[in-house]
């Protein structure tokens, strides 16, 4: 599996049989869509959008099977939710002998069941760009030692690279202060298989494509 990275929480998960692509809002942020005719499109949060080329639009919980992969839609509180509001979709993909988790803009704190649906995961994509919108460094860390992930990737900071975010985001320093990892490597594209995980939680930054 091939992850590339496009800017706020917009990933590309690309195997031999399919083309995921996360949160591809960067039209509304000034920057151009990466969504193409026959792509699985995921959004985290509750969107308008008609992608009409695309094989399928999930943007709910859900079980979905679809051209080699699975995914798991679990309901969450977003980030700027009142106590109680489920808004949000995490979302658990089984692919290529990996399970990802992608965490989108949730609020920090998950229930027990969260966790148990969650159970192991490979590789975690999580945002950290804070300010209220979504999760800072601090709130990452939380979710990063529950959830235990071989290795976590940031998104949704501040690259100073022209998306006009709804609130002004942290850069990756700042957040990565907060984290207290060190990357392992920065990569414009990652090219991962199960083989290659450690044992022990590593961090990937992604050079936006």
């Amino acid at each position: 599996m091939d992850i590339q990275f496009h800017g706020a929480n917009c990933l590309t998960l690309t195997t031999k049989q399919a083309r995921v692509v996360v949160d591809d809002n960067l039209a509304k942020l000034g920057s151009k869509s990466v969504a193409k005719a026959g792509d699985v499109v995921l959004f985290t949060q509750e969107q308008s959008e008609a992608i009409p080329s695309a094989k399928i639009v999930i943007a709910q919980p859900g079980e979905y099977e679809v051209s080699g992969v699975s995914i798991y839609g679990i309901a969450a509180r977003s980030h700027m939710d009142e106590e109680g509001r489920k808004t949000a979709t995490m979302y658990k993909l089984l692919v290529d002998d990996l399970k990802v988790l992608i965490t989108g803009h949730v609020y920090p704190e998950l229930s027990d069941s969260q966790l148990e649906t969650i159970g192991m995961v490979d590789v975690m994509i999580v945002p950290v760009g804070g300010n209220g919108y979504t999760l800072d460094g601090v709130g990452a860390l939380k979710l990063i030692k529950k959830i235990e992930p071989k290795l976590v990737i940031p998104t949704h900071y501040d690259d100073e690279k022209g998306l006009s975010f709804e609130m002004p985001q942290q850069t990756l320093e700042q957040a990565l202060k907060a984290l207290a990892m060190e990357p392992k490597e920065t990569v414009a594209k990652l090219k991962i298989k199960p083989a290659d995980l450690a044992e022990t939680t590593q961090l990937v930054v992604l050079e936006r494509s």
